[in-house]
């Protein structure tokens, strides 16, 4: 692949620049790049810089994606590959529009399908595709780690859609740039994640990049789904939301993963709505301006009531218009030449 750089604090014209193929490479001398990353694994293994190196290009495409001429050329004569070993619509159609506003052919991979069900490897699946051409392929899979596994056995670039309860990278990254772009800034701000932290990718990744940014993060929950263990990770535990509400400028409500969990963890769902679902009556209580976020697809009357998902608190919208902008920046910084890190 062809060296495509970024490098604060020109991240942003940089990244515009390219979009409209007036872009340079590096001249040799120049300061190495932040971002040398041939693929986007997870934000645990990211540095602070490298994070920031991601918003702030997503905010150059958030303003490619105002223009009346939505598509660029940045990626034209790149082919993506979405492999999609779990359903997913939102984020599979993302990751789809996102390559193709960069200009780049995009082919969907459905497994249920495929030779996976005559016997064939995941390996031998991922290889066989790149033998097509594949430049990136963005993969979501039930097992964790299987992303990483992949990058091991293929000359592609790899983004992790979402593997088991592992990461969700992209999710965790649209969730701070909604976050940055309301609040003007993430560096000392308390984040509430709410709800099934144990099972949830969303979280994991949340909880690297927020601390990373220097946000005091509390998780709150029943206490079979927030285990203290996560207090390793640099965040405080709670389990009455209406003792931390006061103290959150954000609060990130994450959905009951009934797929993922096993029965019994709490007594009921009307129960648990009951103390830890959202409503009119808690946001009145919570700190003023209080922003509010939720991972789709959200379980209206659940995890948030229909009043408070459409009120003027919640950025749901907004996560998904900036969602396009960050898995445009992530395809395109993955796009440049191989890796350094």
């Amino acid at each position: 692949m062809e060296a495509r750089t970024v490098k604060p604090p020109q991240a942003r014209a940089n990244a515009s620049a390219f979009a409209a193929g007036e872009g340079e490479d590096m001249s040799e001398g120049e300061a190495p790049p932040i971002w040398t990353r041939k693929h986007l694994l997870g934000l645990e293994d990211l540095s602070r810089e490298e994070i920031i190196a991601i918003l702030d290009t997503a905010e150059s495409f958030a303003e490619v994606s105002t223009r009346s001429r939505k598509k660029v050329p940045a990626l034209q004569g790149r082919i993506v590959f979405n492999l999609f070993f779990e359903n997913s619509t939102r984020t599979r159609t993302s990751f789809s529009l996102a390559a193709k506003r960069l200009s780049a052919d995009v082919q969907d991979f459905a497994a249920g399908g495929s030779s996976l069900s005559k016997g064939e490897t995941f390996i031998d699946t991922a290889r066989n595709i790149e033998a097509m051409g594949a430049d990136v392929m963005v993969v979501r899979h039930a097992t964790p780690g299987a992303p990483h596994l992949l990058s091991q056995h293929v000359d592609a670039s790899i983004i992790n859609a979402g593997d088991g309860a592992h990461e969700h990278p992209t999710q965790a990254l649209l969730d701070l740039l909604t976050i940055r772009r309301k609040k003007g800034r993430i560096e000392g701000l308390t984040v509430g994640l709410v709800g099934d932290i144990s099972h949830s990718r969303v979280a994991r990744s949340n909880i690297w990049g927020l601390t990373k940014l220097g946000a005091r993060v509390i998780l709150c929950g029943p206490p079979t789904l927030v285990p203290r263990g996560f207090e390793r990770l640099g965040c405080e535990v709670a389990y009455h939301l209406d003792e931390v509400l006061p103290h959150c400028d954000v609060v990130n409500v994450l959905r009951i993963q009934f797929e993922r969990q096993a029965k019994g963890l709490f007594p009921s769902v009307s129960e648990y709505s009951r103390f830890y679902g959202m409503t009119q009556g808690r946001i009145e209580k919570a700190k003023p301006g209080v922003l509010l976020l939720a991972p789709g697809p959200i379980n209206r009357g659940v995890e948030l009531t229909p009043e408070v998902a459409d009120g003027p608190n919640s950025a749901i919208l907004d996560q998904v218009t900036n969602g396009l902008a960050v898995r445009m920046a992530v395809l395109y910084l993955v796009s440049g030449k191989k890796a350094t890190l």
